[in-house]
């Protein structure tokens, strides 16, 4: 399926309020008795290897922030298991204690002839009153040594499988860095075969695409009105629009480089409204709201699979970090096939009046796709080790 027929579903899809399934990603073949390779052909090569490149980052980020929290978890079991065991010393020491001075206490014969006996009757009563006592603290302090010894066992089992979980996850992010890492070469291969011809011819056809795109989006109605961000949605804005023109990097999250996902979590979190890290969790976890009902500060998110997405700024508009090789930059909402929106602040109140950031010059330059003929092939540094 071409980029633009893939682009025009999607948009039919939205507008109608359906489900997206996922499209195949299959290249078009060349046409018959063409010796040359076909354009379209080579864009939408292009675009589904970056779309695998993309989804290959998002798995790769949801297991880093997993790990991250794993990480965390094993920490206070680890830190709750010490504590326990020192507890756990100090009752067995207090349990000696108590049991020595029982010990020392007690004699051959009975309460009751040991108070026949006794030269002072009151004095006895008052030894089997501390006896008594005694006894009862250490009941007390048996009682709450075996419970501290059940604590502390269960505590070491849980910090013994949760140290297995973070080693699993270690092992499954390292094979999904190296996916990423094949993912990207692929795409490297792929600029490094094409001509300077070949990359303008691209360009070019990118923007036919998107530009057709988003006619038929605003056709369809789904970007009329304009409503005000919230206090929370404009400060996202803004916080975006200073990072235009810095990096893409996958599994980046600022401050000098970001991802789709690392750049929209990044803003919200710097707004005081934090959200999840990933493209598919921001989707899955942030409410919904129709194309038609955009305000600034939302998220677009994009493709089947949910593993694209950018930061809606208005007037059709989105702030995102495109693809490797491209720069954090303004695009129109149809840059890619659109899955739908979320919005991260549903309980806020829209501000009265609002005022666009002004964007810097070339805020719109470069490819949304992120293989301009001026960064390919060696956008991506294979040097720098993932994050």
């Amino acid at each position: 399926m071409s980029g633009m027929l893939l682009r025009l579903v999607c948009t039919a899809a939205v507008a109608a309020g359906t489900v997206l399934a996922p499209v195949p990603a299959t290249a078009a073949p060349d046409p018959a008795g063409s010796g040359e390779r076909s354009v379209a052909r080579l864009l939408t090569r292009l675009q589904t290897l970056y779309r695998e490149a993309e989804k290959a980052t998002e798995t790769y980020n949801a297991t880093e922030e997993r790990l991250t929290k794993q990480r965390a978890e094993t920490r206070r079991l680890d830190l709750a298991l010490a504590r326990a065991r020192t507890s756990l010393h100090d009752s067995r020491g207090a349990a000696g204690r108590l049991a020595r001075q029982q010990y020392q206490s007690l004699t051959a014969l009975s309460p009751y002839l040991r108070l026949l006996l006794a030269r002072d009757p009151q004095g006895a009563l008052d030894q089997g009153q501390v006896i008594g006592r005694l006894a009862r603290q250490r009941a007390t302090t048996v009682g709450r040594l075996t419970g501290e010894a059940e604590k502390a066992d269960a505590l070491a089992r849980r910090a013994r499988q949760a140290l297995d979980v973070q080693a699993r996850l270690t092992e499954r992010r390292g094979k999904e860095r190296d996916e990423v890492r094949r993912r990207l070469h692929d795409v490297e291969e792929l600029l490094a075969s094409l001509t300077a011809e070949e990359l303008a011819a691209l360009a070019e056809l990118e923007r036919a695409e998107v530009d057709e795109a988003q006619q038929a989006l605003v056709a369809s109605g789904a970007l009329s009105g304009s409503r005000p961000p919230t206090e929370a949605g404009e400060r996202a804005v803004r916080y975006a629009v200073e990072q235009l023109g810095k990096p893409y990097e996958w599994g980046a999250e600022g401050p000098g480089t970001y991802d789709c996902s690392g750049l929209t979590s990044q803003a919200w979190g710097e707004a005081g409204a934090p959200i999840p890290r990933t493209s598919q969790e921001q989707w899955a976890r942030l409410e919904r709201v129709p194309l038609r009902e955009l305000r600034p500060g939302d998220l677009v998110v994009y493709f089947p699979e949910a593993t694209h997405v950018a930061l809606y700024l208005g007037g059709g508009m989105v702030v995102q970090a495109p693809r490797p090789g491209a720069r954090i930059k303004v695009s129109p909402v149809a840059a890619n096939p659109v899955l739908g929106a979320v919005r991260p602040d549903p309980d806020g109140k829209p501000l009265r009046g609002y005022v666009p950031p002004e964007l810097p010059d070339g805020a719109t330059e470069g490819s949304d796709e992120g293989y301009a003929a001026a960064t390919a092939p060696a956008a991506a540094d294979r040097s720098r080790p993932p994050r």
